[in-house]
């Protein structure tokens, strides 16, 4: 999950599974949103820190500026082929849960463990530790201009920021949602200085870069499909889109206007900024930064450079901020369907912190840490999250197939994720040779989970033992962060 700021969608939808009364007018109340409310949701669910980070991982692998702007391009229509799936799976299918409920829905309760239990072994640690990373290289930057950042001080400047995080959240959650506008504002006034700043620098007659655009570029399967890894990291939360159903004015018709709106909107931006950043930094100079926008201000700001380490620093601790308050209900998800422990669950919602599940998630970020390249945590973290958005759409073929007459709202034309399914495997297969390491371990990982559902799910005659001590250990946890069973109507 890289980038993105993952959404708490089980928070929308947790009355249809826990016995809420009068759904129907409860979402009558909250269908407050039109349809420019919902790009503008869209917009700052995509924007975050990827854009200051993932140009480096492209241009390293694709070689030529000419080429890297293709993939930025490619990232985009993949992002809004994909989101458009993501609108009639989760209007057909509008359970809590995400890609879990709809995995489940059309493959099983093994395929959407193993779902669950990759999400919370890599996607969000791994992105929690990328975001700490980029705070912590555009925090250190400026007192390392002519030289690396140091490996042990980045790493600990992102643990620190990880767990000061995680106890904010912790201790009170009003505070950190309230930070949420302040840090939208810096992300896009970063993004906007860029293209400003490069643009002008370009329409001054510097187009040295971009004379022999495609010079030097790589024809390799297995750099491109690790290329666009970092690309689409930068779009993550596209995939999250349909969590808004419920809050939209006729969602059926909003929704993929929203989409063919919004999605455009990100790629024309992001693109712009990568011509913003290729006009002033050569690719060999963008390799050599660890902080491109610090050099990029560097290079052309003059004085006033300091405004940009500041502002991309502001925007990823509040991307981590955010990512580390909504990605902590995944274990909500688990633990109300059965498949994680119920000491990972918490009471209410509005009245408690999930304090377990964020503790949980904040030691896995920090085991993370153990290399400072965010490159390779993006490859590792996406490989396995694109095998299972695969998965997912696929279910849109499958559930086509097995159940013609499912209601559908919103129905895509069967080419879209047709085309989507192929691309995905593309982005799952072919880096096999080209990165083994990383596919390697997120395989084994994957594979992991199989025995922990036959051990924890399936087998239901536990020896007495067993059950009474993960009974202590649960009441244990609950005792020591204030939580408890998730209260019903029938309680």
């Amino acid at each position: 999950m890289g980038d993105t700021q993952m959404s708490d969608a089980p928070m929308l939808n947790t009355d249809a599974r826990t016995g809420g009364t009068n759904l129907d007018e409860k979402v009558r109340m909250k269908k407050q949103l039109g349809l420019l409310e919902g790009v503008a949701i869209i917009l700052g669910i995509i924007f975050g820190s990827g854009i200051f980070i993932s140009p480096k991982g492209v241009i390293k692998e694709v070689g030529s500026v000419g080429l890297s702007l293709v993939v930025w391009v490619a990232c985009g229509l993949l992002s809004m082929i994909g989101a458009l799936c993501y609108a009639e799976l989760g209007t057909s299918i509008p359970k809590s849960g995400g890609d879990y409920a709809y995995i489940f829905e059309a493959f099983g309760a093994l395929p959407a463990f193993l779902y669950l239990w990759d999400a919370m072994l890599i996607f969000v640690p791994t992105t929690n530790a990328i975001m700490g990373l980029t705070f912590a290289n555009y925090v250190i930057q400026p007192f390392f201009p002519n030289c690396p950042n140091p490996d042990s001080a980045v790493r600990l400047i992102a643990a620190v920021t990880i767990c000061f995080l995680t106890f904010m959240n912790c201790y009170d959650v009003r505070q950190t949602t309230k930070m949420q506008n302040v840090f939208m504002f810096t992300k896009i006034l970063a993004l906007v200085l860029i293209i400003i700043a490069g643009f002008s620098y370009l329409f001054l007659g510097n187009t040295s870069n971009f004379d022999r655009p495609f010079e030097g570029g790589s024809s390799d399967p297995g750099k491109i499909a690790v290329a666009i890894y970092s690309g689409i990291f930068s779009y993550s939360g596209w995939n999250y889109l349909n969590f808004m159903t419920e809050e939209l004015k006729d969602p059926y018709v909003n929704l993929p206007r929203a989409i063919y709106i919004s999605l455009p909107l990100v790629t024309l931006i992001y693109v712009l900024a990568n011509v913003a950043y290729l006009a002033v930094l050569t690719p060999v100079a963008m390799l050599a930064s660890n902080a491109i926008a610090v050099t990029f201000a560097d290079d052309l700001l003059g004085v006033f450079s300091w405004v940009m380490p500041l502002l991309v620093a502001l925007s990823a601790f509040g991307g981590l901020s955010v990512h580390i308050m909504t990605s902590s209900r995944m274990c909500f998800v688990g633990a109300r369907y059965g498949h994680f422990p119920a000491m990972l669950s918490h009471i209410n919602m509005q009245r408690f912190t999930p304090t377990p599940s964020l503790v949980f998630l904040n030691v896995l970020s920090l085991v993370m840490l153990c290399t400072s390249d965010v490159h390779v945590l993006i490859t590792y973290s996406s490989f396995v999250e694109s095998f299972f958005i695969m998965l997912s759409v696929t279910g849109i073929l499958w559930l086509r197939y097995k159940r013609p007459h499912m209601t559908r709202p919103i129905r895509v034309s069967l080419w879209i994720p047709v085309v989507f399914v192929v691309v995905c495997a593309f982005l799952v297969f072919v880096p096999c040779y080209y990165v083994p390491y990383e596919v390697g371990m997120g395989v084994l990982i994957t594979l992991s989970g199989v025995p922990a559902f036959f051990l924890g799910v399936l087998w239901d005659d536990k020896p007495v033992w067993f059950v009474s001590a993960l009974g202590r250990i649960t009441h244990t946890v609950q005792k020591l962060f204030l939580s408890a069973k998730e209260e019903t109507d029938e309680d």
